[in-house]
């Protein structure tokens, strides 16, 4: 781990000169020896799922006796129909693939080995007796013959009818019926969308014929964040007041535009509408209102928190500007939640393929039915609540590596003095450090935001299962656990990204580097609220005016297509989609102005800019101190309320 030459934590003296990025010290080991052993432990349960079978009936899939398909089977013990030789039949074949259990999530259908899915529509019995003398492929009961298809005793013994046309690639061997009619009830009835059972298919329609228009809007939105983030590179100067501005004139005319479309169709004669179609424009009128009253009272809200901020708008320009000079030194900053993105994935495939594996590993044991189900016994059955635990801590590890790594290379920039010494990469070399280093305390602080998840996803399943039989002091409750754990949560998760920063400055333990934070964070107060919240509102907005764009062309394409359809949930997808690009790509720059920010704290803690104190920071921050003194001492001692925000900014001693 690159510890053996590393200076013990406790032979450093605390009065020390103040040097960063120059003393490394391996941190938190313990918890790195945890971490891995927790690791080996998601890896037994994946071999243990391997090893019992489970990945053989999971590819290959087996019928409802216990058979694998494609291969011969050894008998089990008081299991009829087991031990068939199913070398020739290679998928698994649903008798009525529609009869969902709702509560265990699984289909209810007899299973069976057959040697080919059914390409076309079966509508007779007939039918499947022609399909079984062309393909040799008998879709009814082993004990049943094809020329026994027709008989009386074969309507209990053979698929329901009309057997559905499958897709022309099956499913990990599963014949998967083209027709997703049963998934939109399965769907319908997964979200107890029980009161009117037509809006959720009137919805679905509506997204379906709406998709290019919906892949069109993505790209769009895709589009908007890469021109702003250049934006934000080399004009961040004016990109406050461009975005500013531009928030203004979109939440107006956004606001101005869903009104009007509200009128325009409100007025529109409803005689010359069909009937099939009546039910369509009530809801897109009750919908384009909805959207109208928020987002009028979102631009109110806006106008005010702008208004309130409108002062301290030059405090964010300062750090905006450094922060568009790091963009310009690591350009490879912005793919950075690309490649956190695709571990991400890895390890979400990895986790998911093992919970399926869990899904079928066990032993053979019969169900209510009579049909053969593997369940795992004993204390290992309690496996699926330690595989939970491991997707959301190493989920939590791997967006804190990514915290980690932003923060070293910001932290290498803006503590060397001379840019043209920068390492020839300094995100491999904060990668680097993190690796042998900071990973215990990387370790530890996700571990801590994991151990606030757990109780609230707890308490949100609790809360969704007693829907509508828990009084309302209990269901009260509830929401206020739940509401206080998120708020935790998000402020953990800002304590420990400082707390990442400060570890990648000084090399202390994550206790440590938090306390450390949180005290320069409590001193200055009055900088996390002037430079802080204004860098991440302001970004905020840039977050909103993708949005606010991609949706308005969202309603003006939507609402003049030729379907008419309901165009609520493909808006709605479209509008989530842009703010998740929109986050992906400023949510880096976020983390860098956070970075900046404590950077910058530290180093007027450390420093005065006396001969041999010099300060780290660019010289525009210097510039902005430097004008923050001269406005302090015309405004005097008794000044406005800007000089007194200002005071705590800058010492004395600056010249």
């Amino acid at each position: 781990m690159g510890c053996c030459n590393s200076a013990s934590s406790a032979a450093q003296s605390s009065k020390r000169e103040w040097k960063p990025l120059e003393d490394r010290s391996c941190t938190d080991l313990p918890w790195l020896l945890i971490f891995l052993l927790f690791c080996i432990g998601m890896g037994f349960i994946c071999g243990f799922s391997v090893a019992t079978g489970a990945a053989a009936r999971l590819v290959s899939g087996y019928d409802s006796y216990g058979n694998i398909c494609g291969q011969k089977n050894a008998e089990l013990e008081s299991i009829p129909n087991s031990g068939m030789d199913h070398t020739h039949r290679k998928y698994v074949f649903f008798l009525d693939p529609c009869n969902l259990d709702l509560i265990n999530r699984k289909i209810k259908s007899e299973a069976l080995c057959v040697a080919a899915c059914p390409r076309q529509e079966l509508k007779t019995l007939s039918d499947v007796q022609k399909f079984a003398e062309m393909n040799g492929s008998a879709l009814c009961h082993y004990q049943l013959k094809p020329s026994e298809y027709t008989s009386s005793k074969a309507s209990s013994l053979c698929p329901k009818l009309p057997v559905p046309a499958s897709a022309p690639i099956p499913f990990f061997h599963r014949c998967a019926p083209v027709n997703i009619s049963c998934y939109a009830k399965f769907a319908e009835a997964l979200i107890t969308f029980v009161s009117d059972n037509s809006v959720l298919h009137r919805l679905i329609s509506g997204v379906m014929a709406s998709k290019e228009i919906i892949l069109g809007l993505c790209l769009l939105s895709l589009v908007l964040s890469m021109i702003l983030m250049v934006i934000i590179r080399y004009i961040s100067r004016v990109l406050v007041w461009i975005v500013t501005i531009l928030v203004i004139l979109g939440s107006l005319g956004g606001t101005g535009v869903l009104w009007w479309l509200y009128a325009k169709q409100r007025k529109s004669p409803k005689e010359t509408i069909i009937p099939e179609q009546l039910q369509i424009a009530e809801d897109n009128l009750r919908a384009l209102l909805i959207y109208a009253i928020s987002a009028t009272v979102f631009t109110v809200i806006l106008f005010l928190i702008m208004l309130f901020m409108r002062k301290r708008i030059a405090l964010t320009i300062a750090l905006f500007h450094v922060a568009g000079k790091v963009f310009i030194h690591l350009p490879l900053l912005v793919f950075q939640p690309f490649w956190t993105f695709f571990a991400l994935v890895l390890f979400w495939a990895y986790w998911i393929m093992t919970l399926l594996f869990l899904g079928t590993t066990g032993s053979a044991v019969k169900n209510d039915q009579g049909f053969v189900e593997f369940r795992v016994s004993g204390p290992l059955q309690y496996m699926w609540w330690y595989h939970v635990v491991g997707l959301i801590w190493i989920s939590e590890f791997i967006l804190a590596c990514q915290q980690m790594t932003v923060a070293g290379a910001v932290v290498t920039y803006y503590f060397t003095r001379d840019k043209r010494n920068l390492p020839f990469t300094p995100i491999l070399a904060s990668v680097n450090r993190l690796v042998r280093y900071h990973l215990g305390t990387v370790a530890k602080g996700s571990f801590i935001i994991t151990l606030v998840k757990i109780p609230r996803m707890i308490l949100m399943y609790i809360h969704s299962q007693l829907k509508g039989k828990e009084n309302a002091c209990a269901r009260c409750m509830l929401k206020s656990c739940i509401c206080c754990l998120w708020c935790l949560e998000k402020c953990l998760n800002y304590l420990n990204q400082n707390a990442y920063t400060a570890t990648a400055i000084n090399s202390t333990n994550f206790c440590t580097s938090a306390k450390d934070a949180f005290v320069i964070l409590v001193e200055n107060a009055l900088r996390v609220a002037a430079i802080n919240t204004v860098g991440d509102f302001m970004l905020f907005l840039g977050k909103v005016l993708i949005v606010c764009s991609t949706g308005l062309a969202g309603i003006m394409l939507l609402n003049y297509q030729q379907d008419y359809t309901v165009w609520v949930l493909p808006l709605i997808i479209v509008c989530l989609f842009a703010f998740l690009v929109a986050h992906c790509f400023l949510s880096i720059y976020e983390m860098v102005v956070d970075v900046l920010f404590l950077c910058f704290a530290i180093d007027t803690k450390y420093n005065d800019g006396s001969p041999g104190r010099e300060f780290y920071m660019d010289k525009v921050l210097m510039e902005f101190v430097e004008n923050s003194r001269k406005a302090m001492k015309e405004a005097g001692k008794g000044g406005a309320a800007d000089a007194r925000e200002l005071k705590p900014m800058v010492r004395e001693q600056i010249i």
